[in-house]
């Protein structure tokens, strides 16, 4: 077996993605203000996750580690100083974003598969973090589907600045329709999801108007430690 096949396997049955599964059908972790820490994802990373009243963080470090520092399902798993010590000094933290999910939906793909941008920043973002990324669109912009993470599958767009993208009065109902087409590049019914920054609040906005549903937030991780703690 490949590094590669190794990575999508270990992606595949990494308890994550049970629960992102989970929380798309609507069943989410009990609200109880706990932590469920479970193993380091591949490719050196770790995130956590929060849902309502209840976190989720993968991490290699111990159990006891992580509760010893004493985050909650409350929102201190996020908090700065947590996220810091998960990292470590070295480590870097992501972004902290929205978790949003919607559907494939019915009919043919219409979007076109894009061989001209794998240098675009936004496609060498996705690579940096998904495998499998795929690249489509048409004038109006970007959308990149990948493995993320966990395995879920992942949806970004991007839109085209020069054409009337996101310094544009439309630039809302281009992302909305560039989002529904791109929908129906994952398969009918299946669950795809999207990290957005809340402060984005343009494409939080036009991700919500197409459909996407939010289910919690999270951060990602790419720790360095100089020890195991």
């Amino acid at each position: 077996m490949s590094e590669l096949d190794q990575a999508a396997s270990s992606l595949a049955s990494h308890p994550l993605l049970a629960l992102f599964r989970d929380a798309a059908d609507g069943r989410f972790p009990s609200v109880d203000g706990q932590v469920t820490i479970l193993p380091a994802l591949p490719r050196g990373l770790e995130c956590s996750v929060a849902f309502t009243g209840h976190a989720v963080i993968a991490t290699a470090l111990s159990s006891g580690e992580v509760r010893s520092q004493e985050p909650d399902g409350y929102g201190g798993s996020l908090a700065p100083d947590f996220l810091r010590y998960l990292a470590g000094q070295g480590g870097r933290i992501g972004t902290l974003d929205a978790v949003l999910v919607a559907r494939g939906a019915s009919g043919s793909p219409r979007l076109p598969q894009r061989l001209d941008a794998e240098d675009h920043p936004r496609v060498r973002h996705a690579r940096d973090l998904r495998t499998g990324v795929r690249v489509y669109g048409d004038e109006r912009g970007l959308v990149t589907l990948a493995d993320g993470l966990a395995g879920r599958r992942e949806l970004s767009i991007e839109l085209d600045q020069s054409g009337g993208g996101s310094g544009s009065n439309n630039s809302s109902g281009l992302g909305r329709s560039l989002l529904r087409d791109a929908l129906t590049l994952v398969p009918a019914g299946e669950p795809v999801f999207a990290a957005v920054s809340p402060g984005n609040a343009r494409s939080l906005r036009a991700f919500l108007a197409a459909g996407f549903v939010p289910l919690g937030s999270e951060v990602i991780i790419r720790p360095e430690r100089t020890s195991a703690g």
